[in-house]
Protein backbone atom coordinates (compact mmCIF):
# COMPACT_ATOMS: atom_id res chain seq x y z
CA UNK A 1 0.00 0.00 0.00
CA UNK A 2 1.54 3.17 -0.92
CA UNK A 3 0.93 6.42 0.95
CA UNK A 4 2.25 9.62 0.88
CA UNK A 5 3.89 11.19 4.11
CA UNK A 6 5.30 14.94 5.00
CA UNK A 7 9.13 14.92 5.26
CA UNK A 8 10.43 16.10 8.47
CA UNK A 9 12.75 15.86 10.96
CA UNK A 10 12.77 12.37 11.43
CA UNK A 11 12.50 10.76 8.21
CA UNK A 12 14.57 13.02 5.97
CA UNK A 13 17.98 10.80 5.94
CA UNK A 14 16.04 7.99 4.77
CA UNK A 15 14.48 10.26 1.38
CA UNK A 16 17.80 11.32 1.21
CA UNK A 17 19.16 7.93 0.46
CA UNK A 18 16.89 7.28 -1.98
CA UNK A 19 18.62 6.80 -5.99
CA UNK A 20 17.54 6.02 -9.61
CA UNK A 21 19.61 3.81 -11.35
CA UNK A 22 22.85 4.69 -12.74
CA UNK A 23 21.12 4.87 -16.24
CA UNK A 24 18.42 7.14 -14.56
CA UNK A 25 20.82 9.82 -13.31
CA UNK A 26 20.89 12.44 -16.48
CA UNK A 27 17.08 12.47 -16.08
CA UNK A 28 15.92 13.99 -12.90
CA UNK A 29 17.98 15.32 -9.79
CA UNK A 30 19.13 13.19 -7.16
CA UNK A 31 16.64 12.96 -3.28
CA UNK A 32 19.04 15.68 -1.79
CA UNK A 33 18.93 17.53 -4.40
CA UNK A 34 15.01 17.15 -4.67
CA UNK A 35 15.01 18.26 -1.27
CA UNK A 36 17.47 21.07 -1.34
CA UNK A 37 15.25 22.22 -4.41
CA UNK A 38 12.44 22.72 -2.01
CA UNK A 39 13.96 24.72 0.32
CA UNK A 40 14.86 26.86 -2.68
CA UNK A 41 11.74 27.28 -4.00
CA UNK A 42 10.00 27.49 -0.60
CA UNK A 43 8.29 30.91 -2.10
CA UNK A 44 6.42 29.10 -5.08
CA UNK A 45 4.78 27.19 -2.27
CA UNK A 46 7.14 24.25 -3.15
CA UNK A 47 6.36 20.84 -1.60
CA UNK A 48 8.93 17.93 -1.07
CA UNK A 49 6.43 14.88 -0.72
CA UNK A 50 7.75 11.37 1.15
CA UNK A 51 6.23 8.30 -0.96
CA UNK A 52 6.11 5.04 1.12
CA UNK A 53 5.13 1.26 0.73
CA UNK A 54 3.85 0.81 4.25
CA UNK A 55 6.66 2.11 6.67
CA UNK A 56 10.06 1.93 3.92
CA UNK A 57 10.53 5.69 1.85
CA UNK A 58 10.26 4.46 -1.33
CA UNK A 59 9.86 7.65 -3.44
CA UNK A 60 10.24 11.27 -3.03
CA UNK A 61 8.42 14.07 -5.40
CA UNK A 62 8.46 17.72 -5.53
CA UNK A 63 5.36 20.18 -6.70
CA UNK A 64 5.26 23.58 -6.57
CA UNK A 65 3.21 26.48 -7.97
CA UNK A 66 3.95 28.11 -11.31
CA UNK A 67 1.99 31.39 -11.21
CA UNK A 68 3.09 32.41 -14.81
CA UNK A 69 0.91 31.43 -17.75
CA UNK A 70 -0.27 29.00 -18.03
CA UNK A 71 -0.66 29.23 -13.98
CA UNK A 72 -0.70 25.51 -12.89
CA UNK A 73 0.56 23.32 -9.98
CA UNK A 74 4.25 22.29 -11.84
CA UNK A 75 5.59 18.43 -10.78
CA UNK A 76 9.22 19.60 -11.22
CA UNK A 77 10.92 16.13 -9.87
CA UNK A 78 9.48 12.45 -9.28
CA UNK A 79 11.57 10.09 -7.95
CA UNK A 80 11.10 6.25 -7.15
CA UNK A 81 14.22 4.43 -5.33
CA UNK A 82 15.83 1.95 -8.28
CA UNK A 83 14.96 -1.12 -5.40
CA UNK A 84 11.45 -0.58 -5.81
CA UNK A 85 10.71 0.45 -9.48
CA UNK A 86 9.09 -2.30 -11.48
CA UNK A 87 5.81 -2.86 -8.67
CA UNK A 88 3.30 -0.11 -9.56
CA UNK A 89 4.42 2.11 -6.88
CA UNK A 90 5.09 5.32 -9.23
CA UNK A 91 2.04 5.05 -10.81
CA UNK A 92 -0.28 4.72 -7.66
CA UNK A 93 1.91 7.55 -5.59
CA UNK A 94 1.49 10.15 -8.88
CA UNK A 95 -2.47 8.80 -8.81
CA UNK A 96 -2.62 10.11 -4.86
CA UNK A 97 -0.48 13.34 -5.86
CA UNK A 98 -2.81 13.84 -8.56
CA UNK A 99 -5.76 13.38 -6.09
CA UNK A 100 -4.84 15.65 -3.57
CA UNK A 101 -3.55 18.47 -6.31
CA UNK A 102 -7.53 17.93 -7.40
CA UNK A 103 -8.98 18.61 -3.59
CA UNK A 104 -7.09 21.43 -3.24
CA UNK A 105 -7.70 23.08 -6.39
CA UNK A 106 -6.03 26.01 -6.49
CA UNK A 107 -4.83 25.37 -10.24
CA UNK A 108 -6.68 23.37 -12.64
CA UNK A 109 -3.82 21.57 -14.25
CA UNK A 110 -0.18 19.94 -13.46
CA UNK A 111 2.65 20.23 -15.88
CA UNK A 112 5.77 18.17 -16.05
CA UNK A 113 8.74 18.62 -17.89
CA UNK A 114 10.43 15.06 -19.27
CA UNK A 115 13.41 14.32 -21.06
CA UNK A 116 12.11 13.06 -24.06
CA UNK A 117 14.67 9.62 -23.91
CA UNK A 118 12.94 8.94 -20.79
CA UNK A 119 10.67 6.39 -21.74
CA UNK A 120 9.93 5.42 -18.32
CA UNK A 121 8.88 8.40 -17.09
CA UNK A 122 7.02 9.22 -20.45
CA UNK A 123 5.19 6.12 -20.11
CA UNK A 124 4.04 6.75 -16.26
CA UNK A 125 3.16 10.00 -17.11
CA UNK A 126 1.04 9.22 -20.19
CA UNK A 127 -0.68 6.12 -18.29
CA UNK A 128 -1.92 8.75 -15.89
CA UNK A 129 -3.34 11.02 -18.25
CA UNK A 130 -1.03 13.85 -18.65
CA UNK A 131 -0.99 14.79 -22.61
CA UNK A 132 2.32 16.52 -24.46
CA UNK A 133 1.40 20.02 -25.00
CA UNK A 134 3.65 19.94 -27.83
CA UNK A 135 5.38 23.01 -26.80
CA UNK A 136 9.13 23.18 -26.66
CA UNK A 137 10.71 25.19 -23.86
CA UNK A 138 14.28 26.59 -25.41
CA UNK A 139 15.92 26.61 -22.37
CA UNK A 140 14.89 22.76 -22.48
CA UNK A 141 14.87 21.45 -26.06
CA UNK A 142 15.35 17.93 -25.25
CA UNK A 143 12.04 17.37 -22.80
CA UNK A 144 8.45 17.29 -23.53
CA UNK A 145 6.06 19.12 -21.68
CA UNK A 146 3.16 17.15 -20.46
CA UNK A 147 -0.39 18.35 -18.38
CA UNK A 148 -2.74 16.82 -16.65
CA UNK A 149 -6.22 18.36 -16.59
CA UNK A 150 -8.41 17.88 -13.77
Amino acid sequence: MIRLFEIDEENWTAVRSLSVREDQRGFLDSAEGILARGYVYRNDRARVIGIAAGDTAVGVALVKDLDEEPACYDLQQFLIDARYQGRGFGTEALRLILSELKAERKYDCVEVCVKRDDAAALHVYEKAGFSDTGYVDPDAPDCKNLVYRF
